[in-house]
């Protein structure tokens, strides 16, 4: 099978003779595991978040801080833990993650009030981000014949896109059975057992050559992606245009601006620059970016729906969202061993083109369409589409850095998922909102106060999700039809801020794969390999500081 890397691997940091194929194998399945608890504790949440809204009483943007606040520490830290991985070894860093998931969920669980919630998500992000690039920069020392490699490949991008499309079904298990804290209880014996099958065999490994630690680069993209996030998280609730708004997209452009500069002239960038150059680095991390944006856009949104428009139980919920699950779990795999015989470009665009069509006809539902028809298969599409962009993406990404950098390689491609994710929950879900608000506010301020509590209204006039705790209440006969009236406006107003977000990945989307299919070269992995080298860019000139 022709060979898809953009440059011959150096001598492994890891001695993979003595591992023997079945020593590989079966680290690659505690490395996978690992991910999936990860990956898991980003989504598994989505499903509990009508419950958590209804007993905290937390508004649609208190919601979007418990998902958001994961996602943003966890994107914030993901190179400066592939950094650490790379200088102090990769399962050290990973098993110290993964203790310190284990507490923090502990932290959730025992948590009594949203401020609680969403201090425990943040912090189980910081250990999340110490786990998740080593998961990859180890497969990719482990690995070292090409053909494994792409299979250990396709397995971890099945894994973490089948890993997001079934938390919610998990979620729905639990929150069928046990309270909301479920969803933080179920970590720590899985984070406990990974722990002691980590130390056992996976092997370590760790770079040869690594600079300084650029703790100011970490602290300036740190500052940048979340001053950016609470910005549009908060803008529907603020004004767009409102001082505290615009001062907040200034202050993330400014130090997104002055982390950019560092990097460029710093001796050891916390992000090496230079692999922006590389068109088979930073296409392919751009199409990653956009494509979880999409899908984490769409993920926070359908469960508003699923639950809020369709009314469905949690568990209900996650089995109707097992079509994704399923679409992931087998695109995945087939799309990146695809890609190696027909080259990367051609999957990747194709990818994105699928799922558009798939957004295009999520846009398209309204509250009396039934889930078997356009629910069903734009689900099927998102799902299939996200699975035909990351695997080979992810190969094309990987195969562009030295074993010596595998870590913050592997953090610049989790990084670009993770800020696309987090940006899509974001952006997607405060165009949801903004426009849920301006078409519900009037009415549900016309409720009189002994029909809905002040409180009541300001749920309802957040969220769709107010519509389950609103159909249990008892209600005079006098008010029915009002009441019935009032639910249904609820709903068409949701999924007019659906169809609205909905385009905007359209759009995204589109447009990355026009670019990649206009700058990314078409030839297989093959004939590539040699215009790979000499698209490689002379470093930049750099300076210690």
């Amino acid at each position: 099978m022709p060979h898809s890397s953009v440059a011959a691997p150096p001598a492994p940091t890891v001695d993979t003779a003595d591992l023997g194929a079945r020593g590989r194998w079966a680290a690659l399945v505690v490395i996978c595991v690992a991910e999936l608890l990860v990956v898991l504790d980003n989504t598994v949440v989505n499903v509990a978040l009508p419950s958590l809204g209804v007993q905290l009483r937390a508004g649609f943007s208190g919601l979007q801080w418990v998902v958001d606040a994961y996602t943003l520490t966890f994107a914030g830290l993901l190179l400066a833990f592939g950094h650490l991985g790379d200088r102090y070894g990769r399962r050290k860093v990973m098993v110290l993650g993964l203790a310190g998931i284990a507490v923090m969920s502990l932290a959730g669980a025992s948590a009594t009030d949203l401020g609680q919630v969403i201090a425990a998500r943040a912090a189980m992000g910081v250990f999340a981000a110490a786990v998740f690039p080593a998961t990859l920069a180890m497969i990719i020392n482990v690995f070292t014949d090409t053909r494994e490699r792409a299979i250990a490949i396709a397995a971890w991008t099945a894994m973490a896109g089948f890993a997001i499309a079934i938390g919610p079904t998990a979620g729905g298990w639990l929150l069928e059975h046990f309270s909301w804290h479920s969803v933080f209880w179920v970590n720590i014996p899985v984070a406990l057992v990974l722990l002691v099958l980590a130390r056992m065999l996976v092997p370590e490994s760790k770079g040869a050559h690594v600079g300084r630690l650029d703790v100011v680069g970490i602290a300036l993209s740190l500052m940048s992606v979340t001053a950016l996030v609470w910005t549009v998280i908060e803008a529907p609730h603020r004004g767009w245009l409102a001082p505290i708004s615009l001062m907040g997209f200034v202050f993330a452009v400014v130090c997104f601006a002055v982390f950019i500069r560092r990097e460029t002239r710093t001796a050891s960038p916390v992000l090496n620059m230079n692999l922006f150059r590389i068109r088979r680095f930073s296409l392919p991390a751009a199409a990653i970016a956009v494509a979880y944006f999409c899908m984490f856009g769409f993920l926070f949104m359908i469960t508003s729906y699923f639950q809020g428009v369709m009314e469905l139980s949690p568990l209900q919920f996650g089995l109707h969202s097992l079509p994704f699950a399923a679409s992931i779990a087998v695109g995945a795999p087939l799309a990146t061993l695809t890609a190696q015989r027909v080259g990367t470009t051609a999957v990747i665009v194709f990818g994105l083109v699928v799922m558009s069509v798939g957004m295009f006809i999520a846009g398209q539902v309204k509250v009396q369409t039934p889930y078997v028809g356009p629910v069903l298969v734009s689900m099927v599409l998102m799902g299939l589409g996200l699975a035909i962009v990351q695997g080979p993406a992810t190969e094309s990404i990987m195969s562009s850095v030295t074993l010596d950098e595998a870590g913050a390689g592997s953090a610049v491609n989790d990084t670009t998922r993770e800020a696309g994710g987090t940006l899509g929950v974001a952006v997607l879900g405060s165009i949801m909102a903004s426009v849920y608000t301006s078409e519900i506010g009037p009415r549900i301020d016309a409720v009189p106060d002994f029909l809905m509590t002040p409180n009541e209204k300001s749920f309802a006039r957040e969220s769709v999700i107010a519509v389950m705790e609103m159909v249990r209440r008892p209600t005079s006969p006098a008010f029915a039809q009002q009441k019935a009236d009032l639910i249904y406006a609820m709903k068409s107003a949701s999924m007019e801020g659906f169809q609205l977000a909905s385009y905007v990945t359209v759009s995204a989307s589109l447009l990355v794969a026009a670019a990649i299919a206009v700058f990314l070269p078409w030839k297989p992995a093959e004939d590539s390999v040699l215009l790979a080298y000499r698209e490689k860019p002379k470093p930049l000139r750099t300076r210690s500081r």
